[in-house]
């Protein structure tokens, strides 16, 4: 058993130096996207709030998620578990995914909705 590989060290170091490409490549395009300038956020989460401001960057983010992302991917699990039904084969996982990522969105709408509110209901 040889405690060190040359063709492992290849490969990592290879994948190291895709990274690197990669996120060169896309870091022009996400300091762009966090930089509006003197143009108006559309659909901006936080009144008084831009996307350029990280604290609306994130809330867009968790918006995204919690409204786009988490819900198709619960349909996406429930036609996965009619194909596994229809195949004989387990659906549990599907089911209990398709759960687990409306609960993630019922949860980002459920904090969406104090935020809003704010502290009005608090006496």
């Amino acid at each position: 058993m040889q405690v060190f590989s040359w063709g492992d060290w290849r490969r990592r170091l290879a994948l190291a130096g895709l990274l690197v490409v990669v996120s060169l490549q896309l870091l022009p395009s996400t300091s762009y996207a966090q930089n509006l300038g003197q143009q108006p956020a559309v659909g901006q989460a936080v009144q008084g709030q831009t996307a350029a401001q990280p604290e609306g960057a994130v809330l867009n983010a968790v918006n995204w998620v919690g409204n786009v992302i988490a819900p198709v991917g619960a349909a996406l699990a429930v036609v996965m578990a009619v194909i596994a039904y229809s195949q004989g084969r387990g659906v549990a996982r599907w089911a209990i995914t398709a759960a687990g990522l409306l609960v993630v969105s019922g949860l980002t709408r459920l904090i969406e909705f104090w935020i809003a509110n704010g502290t009005a209901g608090v006496q």
